[in-house]
């Protein structure tokens, strides 16, 4: 089981971007998803997470009301809809599933991890 992100990129301040998480071959919706982001000399930060059934999701204060996230499980994909983006959200980001427990923001809780896509937001 591989989790793959894809749709980091550069952006300029107050720009868009959609990340995607999938899981190639294999049914996605068993799983809570979570979002992370990671930059050199920091911690991983958790931003989002969304249920397995996408009926809960939770956001970091530091992207509430301009992250989304949300999933489709008929196509086993997760999305994470960023706008309004700011040059401190730039950062490598990961997806990763939990099956145990409820979704949160605290790596702890995830044992399948991607292997991150970069996101880039110049001033």
């Amino acid at each position: 089981l591989t989790f793959v992100e894809s749709g980091g990129g550069l952006v300029h301040s107050g720009g868009s971007l959609r990340l995607t998480c999938t899981t190639p071959g294999y049914p996605l919706n068993y799983y809570y998803i979570g979002w992370f982001r990671q930059v050199p000399g920091k911690e991983r930060e958790g931003i989002s997470c969304i249920s397995a059934s996408g009926d809960r999701t939770e956001y970091a204060d530091s992207v509430l009301g301009r992250f989304t996230v949300s999933r489709d499980n008929d196509n086993h994909v997760v999305y994470l809809q960023m706008n309004n983006l700011k040059p401190d959200d730039s950062g490598i980001y990961y997806c990763a599933g939990g099956m145990i427990g409820r979704c949160g923001l605290e790596s702890s809780g995830y044992r399948r991890w991607g292997q991150g896509t970069q996101v880039t937001v110049s001033p």
